[in-house]
């Protein structure tokens, strides 16, 4: 049996492709008639414009856009229409990055883009739903905080092209009233392009060091005054740079359409379909906080004839907006999605020995120096289907009572999310025996696979997760000066997770592929969540804030993620932030400057009670609690007329308040209280800053520091003992650009200028791995505006 062989039914998601494919082959119909255009100058300026059309192009609400005149990065509002005023306004830390920001760099993942984001790291990759991307924002997990449109985008896997991307936004703080549950450091929401009121047609291609080459069309028409057509096409490959074997392959494409465009009645429709072959990137051994010496970080200790990651997403979309006066509106998104993902992965992990002799996880003396025998992570095989269903509702109203502005949005929304998940190995013997690995060479490991390859399935997981939520979102606009803003939401919640196992070992009374059935375990939670901020203005061109809200993280928190027979009875975590912050718009709101200072407070996470003989079914306690103090700097527009800037700075202070249950306190063994947070640095900080020269050469430069990261905490193994810690580091991009004519512009953007050597994306174990990361690269692109 061949594990990577999938049989797919033809059902609703080929419908979609079909549907998609007619809608493109009428896109191509009309670029083919298109007039030549004058292109908008990239930089910061042309950022805010696109940035502003894609946010408000879902929700045109002409009563509010009346307020705002878009001159720079300052004005640009948050894309959810439960945002209810613009970014000056909202009393709220929310750093954006548009689609200029993104192509100026040659950001080319969510990891990417992320990366130049202070106070935000990763995780090594490996979850209940398999292989992707796993990401700490400011303190503490956003597996389950990334959005797409608004929508909860849940599957693990790697989001690796923007394509597609009109902006990024970043919130800061507890954020379940706008996001839903979980939320808790923060929110990352994913603004995809959708068609407009003007004619455009961008064609990119590049080439570059890795073996890179790529090719994008952008085209938006507008077929006549009412109606717009966009495509959005990708197709990509590289090698990741500095390393030896992993390779990324992927094309998408993404139609949209819109009627009713300056009209009563608009609505959107939009689809996106991408596919990835790509080699699991797991990078080297990585022990005690460093790599192991002598081990050259580009080489490969996985398979590049086994190791693949294959992914397929489609998602459809319909927006519908409705205005039924000047101060009365509803907005209504409907989306079906499914994301699949199958992966083989042979993580960096083994006994290892080094050249000295020395076992580096235990410091004793080992017998055959210079080798590493593979274990754990080999022949892994995932096969997931994240599908998701949501409809959400909004009204959006103006009214005046007692002298007092209401701008009010009062929603409602409904999701299921359902997961599948069959795990196995593929590389067992052929009486489905585990395999015995023969010792490798450390300093030259082999990465093609010559043994057995049997699969063995392992397990199959199934999960749901629906969710009814109703809100209420005000600013009450008192005067000029001051304004509160304030939202709740009420949530119900109802997950289910059920774990199937099957018989793997051989010579036993059971027969392989034999089926334990499992329970069905359940988790009904009713979560509030709120938010509230005073915002005082001193000036018309500034905002000094102070707001307060909440997060609410049930048992079964993720459709991925399985409650067990100690949590699936816990009531739902909680944790609350608190902000104080300022905003201030110069240079005619060409120019942004933010600040805040913030606590986060993570007030009662589970943790284990095994000890407590008064809770004899050691269901877990929510006793644990941490907390992050932070600041957040930021400046974002022109500081001249040909000077832009995008530059964020975060310092973050973390700490475990209580590890352990209230009941193992007593008995004092919370030994990592005190201790920080794993994989949050205390001070990070990114740039990104662009200068025409002249009216042909532009010049970019960018820089992004990482603080130093601690890896582990005080445990009853190591009470007392040393903690590991990896960074800091720095990180350049530089890019040159070149417009030959009005209609055609070059790029050179290098990457890793100083080819700085470092590590992410690290494992912490006593066989861990983390990933080299990319070395200098080279990228030469043009771009022709037709």
């Amino acid at each position: 049996m061949q594990a990577n062989i999938k049989i797919v039914p033809l059902g609703t998601k080929h419908a979609l492709l079909f549907s998609a494919i007619a809608l493109a082959l009428g896109a191509n119909a009309v670029m083919a008639q298109s007039e030549t255009q004058t292109d908008v100058d990239s930089g910061l300026l042309a950022m805010a414009d696109d940035a502003a059309d894609g946010s408000e192009n879902s929700s045109r609400r002409t009563r509010r856009m009346e307020e705002i005149e878009v001159e720079g990065q300052a004005s640009v509002r948050p894309s959810s229409p439960k945002y209810t005023q613009a970014l000056l306004d909202t009393p709220q830390s929310i750093a954006v990055v548009p689609n200029e920001v993104i192509k100026g760099q040659n950001l080319l993942s969510l990891r990417d883009i992320l990366s130049t984001l202070p106070g935000i790291t990763f995780g090594a990759g490996e979850g209940g739903g398999g292989y992707g991307d796993s990401i700490n924002l400011r303190g503490f997990t956003a597996n389950n905080d990334i959005t797409i449109d608004g929508v909860r985008d849940s599957a693990q896997y790697s989001r690796t092209d923007p394509f597609n991307l009109e902006q990024l936004e970043v919130v800061n703080g507890a954020n379940s009233v706008y996001s839903g549950s979980s939320s808790v450091g923060g929110t990352i929401n994913l603004v995809s392009k959708r068609a407009q009121d003007e004619d455009f047609t961008r064609i990119a291609g590049g080439v570059g060091s890795d073996s890179y080459g790529r090719l994008t069309v952008d085209s938006n028409q507008q077929l006549n005054e009412s109606t717009a057509l966009r495509l959005n096409v990708m197709a990509h490959q590289n090698d990741a740079p500095g390393r030896d074997v992993e390779t990324f392959e992927r094309w998408g494409f993404a139609p949209s359409v819109t009627f009713g465009l300056d009209s009563d009645t608009q609505v959107s429709l939009s689809y996106v379909h991408q596919e990835d072959d790509n080699i699991p990137q797991y990078g080297v051994p990585f022990i005690n906080g460093a790599p192991l010496p002598g081990v050259d970080p580009s080489h490969y200790f996985g398979y590049r004839n086994i190791d693949t990651q294959e992914i397929d997403t489609d998602v459809f979309t319909t927006i519908i907006d409705h205005a039924f006066s000047d101060t009365f509106s509803v907005r209504n998104l409907t989306r079906q999605g499914e994301t699949d993902q199958f992966s083989i992965v042979n993580a960096a992990a083994g006994a290892f020995c080094l050249a000295n002799g020395v076992n580096p996880a235990t410091g004793a003396s080992c017998t055959t120096p210079g080798t590493f025998v593979p274990s754990g992570n080999r022949g892994t095989t995932r096969d997931t289907t994240n599908s998701v269903f949501a409809n959400q509702t909004d009204f959006l109203v103006d009214f005046t009572t007692g002298g007092i502005e209401h701008n009010a949005v009062i929603g409602f929304s409904i999701a299921r999310e359902s997961f599948d998940l069959a795990t196995g190995n593929s590389q067992r013997a052929d009486n489905g025996a585990v395999f015995i690995y023969a010792p490798q060479n450390l300093y030259n490991p082999d990465s093609f696979y010559t043994g057995p390859r049997r699969y063995v399935q392992a397990s199959t997981q199934e999960g749901e997760l629906d969710s009814r939520a109703l809100y209420v979102f005000d600013t009450l606009n008192f005067n000029s000066r001051w304004s509160l803003n304030g939202g709740f939401r009420f949530e119900r919640s109802e997950g289910e997770h059920r774990t199937d196992t099957y018989a793997t070992a051989v010579g036993v009374s059971v027969p392989i592929g034999t089926i334990t059935p499992g329970p069905l375990l359940s988790n009904n939670d009713d979560l509030l969540s709120y938010r509230a901020g005073l915002v005082y203005k001193p000036v018309e061109n500034a905002s000094i804030y102070l707001a307060a809200g909440n997060s609410k993280t049930p048992s079964k928190a993720s459709v991925n993620g399985a409650c067990t027979q100690f949590t699936c009875n816990v009531d739902p975590e909680t944790a609350i932030s608190y902000e104080l912050g300022a905003k201030w718009d110069l240079l005619d709101e060409r120019l942004s400057l933010t600040a805040s200072l913030f606590r986060n407070d993570r007030e009662n996470y589970k943790v284990a009670d095994l000890n407590n003989p008064d809770n004899p079914s050691d269901q877990q306690q929510l006793d644990g609690e941490a907390r992050v103090d932070g600041l957040i700097l930021g400046v974002s527009g022109q500081i001249k007329e040909h000077w832009l800037v995008y530059a964020n700075y975060a310092h973050l202070k973390s700490e475990v308040l209580q590890g352990v249950s209230d009941f193992d306190a007593g008995l004092g063994s919370d030994y990592a209280r005190g201790d920080r947070l794993t994989s949050t640095p205390e001070n990070s900080l990114s740039l990104w800053s662009t200068y025409d020269v002249t009216p042909k050469w532009q010049f970019g430069y960018g820089a992004t520091y990482q603080g130093k990261i601690w890896l582990s905490q005080h445990t009853s193994t190591n009470p007392d003992g040393p903690l590991f810690t990896y960074g800091d580091y720095w990180t350049h991009r530089a890019m040159a650009a070149y417009r030959v004519t009005r209609d055609l512009r070059l790029q050179l953007n290098v990457t890793n200028l100083f080819d700085e050597a470092y590590y992410t994306r690290i494992r912490t174990s006593a066989s861990g791995w983390a990933t080299p990361g990319d070395a200098r690269s080279f990228v030469l692109s043009a771009e022709w505006t037709l």
